[in-house]
């Protein structure tokens, strides 16, 4: 008897051991288009992809993952600086087993709060079919590990949501008189794209999202590809700005209302628009020498077309702040890491990802104080 209890004891040990782990394991969940998106889109037939050289130069293989940068992106960068591996896309078939439990991208590059927005794209992951994958995500996991450790997995996770401008530079201003400028003027446009992010984000709550950075819209005039088009001077597109001006403090109230309802802070919006512009209108402050000019791309600021092995491709990309047309760098991403990670009020609405962190960790403390 006393040999079959303290096999049991210690059974119960490994078990217990085991269900801590697994609690406390940090996992991260990201959602959104291009500036997120870690190779979904090379699963799938679309031109919407950067599985091609020159993407990935500086990235540690040398080589292009479906990053739609010269090296890592912001959901990497946040991994290596909360200690954690990058996350792998979705649709990979190398995500199984324990790397479920380090979390997913289910980023898409070219898709919006809208589902028409990327129309011309055709085979993208929309937003609902995103919010559809993560769903399944805890129905693969609960068969590992259960439905009440995975249901504290997901509570306990840090999430990233990145979509809104593609709705704007691919739907509202993607052609002349696009469909959607004609049905609606641009404030009424930003309110109806607003009050479906709205419906996303409560999807996100109802699926256990409990730690959530929402990104807001960076300053869409001011990226190669709209200059080039757009702007006679070289300066900043008016209309785009005016759409980023109009939809990120509606996003900042909308979240806001979204958290008094639920009663606590969930939504943390992201302010990528101030972020960006500082190394936009100050490139030398941040060592760059441009924030005009991609360092991949063609034509006027390399702002046409796509990135391709025919591009003109600057030797040092830490130089430039955009990596092509509509992407940062890695360097710059890295600034906008260090900014959501400690910065004030002025660029991080509900509290920078640190305190969300500590926060996410006392009620892990808490919880496991009662087991």
């Amino acid at each position: 008897m006393d040999f079959l209890l303290a096999s049991l004891m210690v059974a119960l040990v490994l078990v217990l051991g085991t269900l801590a782990t697994q609690g406390e394991a940090r996992a991260f969940f990201v959602f959104g288009d291009s500036l997120v998106d870690s190779g979904n889109n090379n699963y799938l037939l679309t031109s919407a992809r950067a599985d091609t050289p020159p993407y990935g130069i500086d990235y540690p293989s040398h080589r292009a993952t479906g990053r739609f940068s010269n090296g890592l992106n912001i959901p990497d960068i946040i991994s290596e600086q909360i200690g954690e591996e990058s996350v792998q896309p979705y649709l990979s078939p190398e995500l199984t087993g324990d790397r479920l439990l380090n979390g997913a991208n289910f980023a898409s590059a070219g898709i919006g709060i809208l589902n028409d927005t990327g129309i011309q794209f055709v085979n993208i992951i929309r937003m609902p079919k995103q919010l559809e994958y993560f769903q399944q995500y805890q129905e693969r996991v609960s068969m590992q590990i259960g439905a009440a450790q995975t249901q504290r997995l997901v509570n306990q996770a840090l999430v990233l949501i990145t979509v809104g401008g593609n709705d704007f530079v691919n739907n509202y201003y993607l052609v002349p008189y696009s469909a959607r400028s004609r049905q609606f003027s641009l404030p009424d446009y930003v309110r109806y794209v607003i009050s479906e992010y709205r419906k996303i984000l409560l999807r996100l709550y109802d699926l256990g999202a409990r730690s959530v950075l929402v990104t807001g819209t960076g300053p869409l005039g001011c990226v190669p590809a709209e200059i080039a088009q757009r702007s006679p001077d070289g300066s900043c597109a008016v209309e785009l700005q005016r759409a980023a001006g109009l939809f990120n403090p509606q996003l900042v109230q909308m979240a806001s209302q979204v958290n008094r309802e639920i009663g606590t802070n969930v939504f943390f919006v992201v302010n990528a628009y101030r972020m960006n512009l500082d190394y936009i209108n100050n490139p030398q402050r941040y060592g760059f020498v441009t924030s005009r000019i991609a360092c991949c791309g063609q034509g006027a600021y390399n702002g046409i077309g796509l990135c391709t092995v025919l591009s003109n491709l600057c030797p040092n990309r830490d130089i430039y702040a955009f990596w092509d047309a509509f992407h940062p760098s890695e360097r710059a991403c890295r600034y906008v890491v260090q900014q959501i990670l400690r910065g004030t009020s002025d660029y991080m609405y509900h509290g920078n990802l640190t305190t969300i962190l500590a926060t996410i960790d006392s009620r892990v403390s808490a919880l496991a104080s009662k087991t």
